[in-house]
């Protein structure tokens, strides 16, 4: 009755027991790990080029010494890594709550991951 090294008893139990957010973070996990070529943020390394896929949690539009930037939070379900799109006000369907794989060059800005001008594929969302 063991998978994995995990019964299937006990992942049912874990299943009740989870809060929403565990919940939601399994999801994603999930949904990362089934895209093809995609590295979970909580193995990305400084100064590596990645693909990670995940849910925009917020974007603002902050100008930084006069210039405008768009910067998103993407989640998925390992942790989250700072997108930042310099130059720009607004970039039609990057939102909050939306799917999206990006491509890029990971840095690490002040203790947090950061990826500058990633080139961003919009996935669909769940049931579209």
């Amino acid at each position: 009755m063991s998978t994995g090294g995990t019964t299937v008893r006990s992942r049912a139990w874990r299943s009740i027991f989870a809060s929403q957010e565990e919940i939601a973070a399994g999801e994603e996990r999930d949904d990362a790990a089934k895209q093809s070529g995609c590295t979970p943020v909580d193995q990305v390394g400084n100064r590596c080029r990645a693909s990670i896929s995940g849910v925009l949690r917020s974007v603002v539009l902050r100008p930084t010494e006069g210039v405008p930037t768009v910067e998103a939070e993407l989640y998925d379900g390992t942790g989250a890594i700072d997108l930042v799109w310099l130059g720009r006000r607004r970039i039609v369907g990057i939102e909050p709550g939306r799917r999206v794989r990006v491509v890029g060059l990971v840095s690490d800005m002040d203790g947090r991951r950061t990826m500058f001008n990633p080139r961003y594929e919009l996935r669909g969302r769940p049931g579209e």
